[in-house]
């Protein structure tokens, strides 16, 4: 019975979904945009920290955090909100409060300064069962660390918690999420993060225990976040997707392209028995034609061969005559000859078997050119308009549904932007200045495959991958051996770039009609 068991088990195991487990990467990519959240008093002479919790950007200037961080402020004017991001060695930025919801315990506060942060993500369908992240900055970790009170005006990254969904329900009158990620004193409004990297609550609370009980973890669910956010005109990145590790991807598009190939494979045998049993066709029907004609022509050739005898006598018979005959004898002679000729064309021009191969070849080439392999497409140059394929991408963000750009079959793009093309493939690196984010795009004019990895990346490694764009300058389209020029130059950049990119849009292309 036990094995019974087991082996029921086992195979409920391979038909059940995997949970969903968390990207390291993506949760650093996340942190990019949590913050500190500190409440700074002064004593006249110098400003100190009174508490903190956590943050994190919902636009390059807003910041979601908990009502309950931000109160003391919003009670005591002689308090401001300081901003500390998680790297860049700024120092603290000031913020000004733009509303709070203690009924719901959330807050938004908007940077006074310069500082710009990559805002999250936010994931706005159902939550499902899973591995997720709490990102923040627990005041134990600091305590443990010898870090005072002073040192968080410093730029630290924050600590990342792994645990499980446990359940939704409301609480305290709230919609909330129930989780096993730990969290502690200044965790406290910072983001708690599906496998993807995107903002599934906020955190805001934890159990009670003695020290035997197991501890649980509530954040504010996105049910409550999203409303609030738009009833402060704010639009955050928002998706409804769900999260698609990389590895699943991969493996599903590995099994795509063998189920594509084993597929062209049957068609290609298909045709190959197909056009097999066509030319038998034809050969059968070139063979008995060529029969056909040549029982004809030996047919005709022996009919005017007894002509020619027949007509052969008579002239024999008119000659016989003598004088009398001449007129008969001259026009059974000329029958005789003509009869005689002709059979003779007939004779020697029947078709022989090799007009059987003049003939098969004859109807190939009235066949036309051969099909295009299954499968094989061609974009050709000109507009595109290409559609998000969302069972071939693994999306972090929120992304563009529709793309339209022109190509030309050298590689230049709406005019202007020369892709490189190495090994095959066609790509283009783009590193810009307002975003913390290396995209690499890549097109296939064969398939009408356009597809675009984007790596987040920390401030740091932007710095190198910005220096190493800066000291190249991309040939112009049309410039003399533009496109392999390219493919050399940008090498620079994408050895700086991670094994995996954290986002993977895939777009399927076509001609604008």
């Amino acid at each position: 019975m036990m094995r019974l068991l087991t082996l029921a088990a086992a195979l409920l195991a391979l038909f059940l979904p995997a949970a969903a487990q968390a990207d390291p990467a993506d949760v650093d990519a996340a942190a990019r945009g949590v913050v500190r959240v500190v409440i700074i008093g002064t004593d006249g002479q110098e400003v100190f920290p009174v508490s903190h919790g956590t943050g994190f950007a919902v636009a390059p200037k807003k910041i979601v955090t908990n009502a309950h961080v931000v109160r003391e402020a919003l009670q005591d004017d002689t308090l401001r909100i300081g901003i500390v991001p998680s790297e860049g060695g700024e120092a603290a930025a000031y913020a000004r409060p733009v509303a709070v919801s203690p009924s719901n315990d959330l807050a938004l506060v908007e940077i006074t300064g310069e500082l710009r942060l990559p805002p999250l993500t936010v994931a706005a369908g159902p939550v499902r069962d899973g591995e997720v992240s709490a990102v923040g900055y627990p005041m134990n970790v600091d305590r443990a660390q010898g870090l005072d009170m002073r040192d968080i005006f410093q730029s630290q990254p924050p600590v990342k918690s792994r645990g499980f969904i446990s359940g939704q329900r409301p609480s305290r009158l709230f919609d909330t999420i129930l989780h096993t990620a730990p969290i502690a004193r200044g965790n406290s409004g910072g983001p708690l993060l599906d496998g993807c990297g995107r903002v599934i609550g906020v955190n805001s609370f934890g159990t009670d225990s003695d020290g035997s009980d197991g501890e649980f973890y509530f954040a504010v669910s996105t049910r409550e976040l999203l409303p609030f956010l738009q009833a402060n005109d704010v639009e955050p990145r928002v998706t409804e997707l769900p999260c698609r590790s990389l590895d699943d991807l991969n493996e599903a598009e590995r099994a795509r392209v063998e189920h594509e190939q084993a597929e062209a494979r049957q068609q290609l045998a298909a045709r190959t028995a197909e056009a097999r049993e066509e030319r038998q066709r034809v050969e059968d029907e070139a063979r008995e034609s060529v029969q056909t004609d040549r029982e004809n022509a030996m047919a005709l050739a022996f009919l005017l061969t007894l002509i020619a005898t027949g007509a052969a006598f008579a002239a024999w018979q008119a000659r016989q005559e003598g004088e009398g005959g001449e007129r008969k004898l001259m026009i059974a002679g000329t029958i005789c000859a003509i009869a005689a000729i002709a059979a003779l064309a007939l004779w020697f021009t029947r078709p022989g078997l090799e007009e059987i191969n003049r003939r098969v070849a004859a109807v190939a080439n009235e066949g036309g050119d051969t099909p295009d392999a299954p499968g094989a497409s061609a974009t050709g140059d000109g507009m595109l308009v290409c559609t998000l394929d969302l069972s071939r991408s693994r999306i972090v963000g929120a992304p563009d549904r529709e793309l339209e750009f022109s190509w030309r079959e050298d590689g230049c793009v709406n005019g202007r932007t020369q892709y490189g093309f190495s090994g095959g493939t066609w790509s283009r690196v783009f590193v810009p200045d307002e975003e913390d984010t290396v995209s690499v795009n890549q097109f296939d004019p064969a398939t009408g495959t356009f597809r675009n990895d984007r790596y987040l990346l920390g401030r740091s490694a932007m710095t190198e991958a910005r220096t190493a764009r800066d000291a190249y300058t991309p040939p112009k389209c049309g410039a003399p051996e533009a496109a392999s020029n390219v493919a050399d130059l940008q090498s620079g950049v994408t050895g700086l770039l991670p094994a995996a990119p954290n986002e993977r849009l895939v777009y399927s292309c076509e001609a604008k009609r």
